[in-house]
């Protein structure tokens, strides 16, 4: 009876042991199907492109602003550029955009006799960008070559009759900075400053209203871009 006692409760520690043991052995089961995977981060790297639109508010300089006063006006276009996001979090990029404008004045001087408009009727721009970026925030600054077509046009009765227009392409520079921020990995939307300024042309050359026409330009724009 005894050694039929001794012998159970051996076997008992026995099997107590080798459960034990099993347990400490790695799992054969597959793992569990409620495992997430982390969703990727966010990069500012690739491809875009969108829309734009603003008001500027510029003066004619040379001395031209006597004849056609300092316009204003709405402006609207299409943009597209390429970042790429360093591992540091500092952005890259490059960035083109062409707007057409309604950023104009006209001046009139009835004493004078004399009435005179001028137009900025499209700009556009190429410039790097470096920013940094706060997750799906970025900071940037901008600056590089700008361009725009600028429209003038007179009536002159102050001595002898004069009427005539007149229209140039002009180039120079554009500098500025923005915020930008993706709402989705594809939709970010932004806004801007921009300083634009068109180096100066002759207007109604061998007249006697001969003058250089120049315009620089304050921009206010906000935009919508896709990232590809």
């Amino acid at each position: 009876m005894k050694q039929s006692l001794l012998a159970g409760v051996a076997l008992a520690i026995v099997a107590v042991a080798g459960a034990a043991q099993a347990a400490d052995l790695p799992s054969r089961r597959a793992p569990s199907s409620d495992y997430y995977a982390p969703p990727p981060l966010f990069t500012w790297t690739g491809l875009y492109a969108g829309l734009n639109i603003g008001y500027g508010w510029a003066s004619f300089s040379q001395g031209s602003d006597q004849f056609f006063g300092r316009p204003s006006g709405f402006e609207g276009g299409v943009t597209a550029g390429f970042n790429w996001q360093a591992p540091q979090n500092f952005v890259l990029g490059v960035e083109g955009d062409w707007d057409l404008t309604s950023i104009n004045d006209t001046n009139q001087l009835p004493f004078f006799r004399f009435t005179g408009q001028g137009k900025l009727t499209s700009i556009a721009t190429i410039r790097p960008r470096v920013g940094y970026a706060f997750d799906r925030a970025l900071v940037y600054a901008t600056g590089g070559l700008a361009f725009g077509s600028v429209s003038a046009n007179i009536n002159d009765w102050r001595s002898v009759p004069f009427f005539s227009s007149t229209s140039s392409f002009q180039a120079g520079y554009a500098v500025g900075a923005g915020v930008e921020y993706a709402f989705t990995d594809h939709i970010s939307g932004k806004a801007e400053f921009l300083y634009t300024s068109l180096g100066s042309k002759d207007a109604f050359a061998w007249t006697p209203d001969w003058i250089r026409v120049g315009v620089d330009a304050a921009q206010l724009r906000t935009g919508l871009n896709y990232h590809f």
